[in-house]
C-alpha cells in the first residue's frame, strides 16, 4: 500500500468514527438530566406543554402518584395551567444517577410549594425517570411518581369524651387492645406492644404519627362507643368494645 493510499484509509476512518459519534449522539450526565427535569417541572404551573412533547419519548409509560397509568398523548394532554388564584413551584432535589450506555436513570425528590388564594400548601413526591437515547436523542421512556406520606394537621383534644373511649377492645378471640387516656393524652397498646399516642384529627378521630391511616370510633344508636374502627387506605379492620 502506498503512503498516499495510507493516508486515505486513515481518514476514511477517522471520518467513519465522526459520523457514527454524531449520530448516536453524546452521552448524557446526572447535570443535564436535572436541568431538563428542572426544564419540565417549571413546566408544570403554566401547563407549557412543549418540554413534555420534547423529553417523552411517543412510547414512554407514565404512572402518577394515584397508581394512574398514561402514555405521552394522554399525559401532554393532562397539562393545563394552574386556575386562577392559584400558584406554584416545583424544586428538583436530592438527584441520584445511574448512566449506562444508551440509558440513563434518574430518582430525586420534588419539592412543591402551592399558594391557593394565599394559602400555602406544601407536597413532598420522589420520582425514577428512565432515559434512553435514540438516534442521537435522549427522551424519557417510564416515569414513576411517588408521594410521601405527611400526618394529618391535629385538632384539639376533647377530653371530656376520652372516657367513652377507655376500655378494652377485641379483633378476634384473645387478640386484645386496649384504650387508656392520661392527662390530655390518649393511648392504644395491643398485648405484647409498645403503648401508642392517638393523635385528635376530629371528633372520634385519630391518627398515629408516622402511620398512615385513621382510628374512628364507632358510636352505636344511643350515642355509646361500641367500636374502634382502624381505617387503612379506605379498608376496615373492627376492634369490638368489650369493656
Amino acid at each position: 500500500m502506498t503512503k498516499l493510499a495510507l493516508v486515505c484509509v486513515v481518514v476514511a476512518m477517522i471520518m467513519a468514527a465522526v459520523s457514527c459519534s454524531h449520530n448516536r449522539g453524546e452521552t448524557i450526565t446526572q447535570d443535564e438530566l436535572v436541568r431538563r427535569t428542572q426544564v419540565l417541572v417549571d413546566a408544570v404551573a403554566s401547563g407549557d406543554r412543549k418540554p413534555f412533547e420534547k423529553y417523552f419519548a411517543d412510547d414512554s409509560m407514565i404512572f402518577d402518584e394515584k397508581g394512574q397509568g398514561m402514555d405521552k398523548k394522554a399525559f401532554v394532554a393532562d397539562q393545563s395551567p394552574l386556575p386562577p388564584g392559584y400558584s406554584g413551584s416545583i424544586k428538583v432535589v436530592s438527584p441520584q444517577s445511574r448512566i449506562l450506555g444508551d440509558t440513563a436513570i434518574l430518582s430525586y425528590d420534588l419539592d412543591e410549594t402551592e399558594t391557593i388564594f394565599g394559602q400555602e400548601m406544601k407536597a413532598r413526591y420522589h420520582e425514577t425517570d428512565t432515559w434512553v437515547r435514540r438516534n442521537g436523542e435522549w427522551q424519557i421512556v417510564a416515569e414513576q411518581v411517588l408521594r410521601y406520606y405527611e400526618d394529618p394537621a391535629p385538632g384539639k383534644p376533647d377530653v371530656k369524651k376520652y372516657p367513652d373511649y377507655v376500655g378494652t377492645y377485641e379483633l378476634a378471640p384473645g387478640t386484645t387492645l386496649a384504650v387508656t387516656a392520661e392527662g390530655a393524652d390518649l393511648f392504644t397498646q395491643r398485648v405484647g406492644r409498645a403503648k401508642a399516642l392517638l393523635v385528635p384529627e376530629a371528633p372520634d378521630i385519630f391518627f398515629l404519627k408516622g402511620v398512615e391511616g385513621r382510628r374512628l370510633f364507632q358510636r352505636d344508636e344511643r350515642g355509646r362507643v361500641d367500636a374502634m374502627i382502624d381505617r387503612r387506605n379506605n379498608e376496615d379492620v373492627v376492634w369490638k368494645k368489650t369493656k
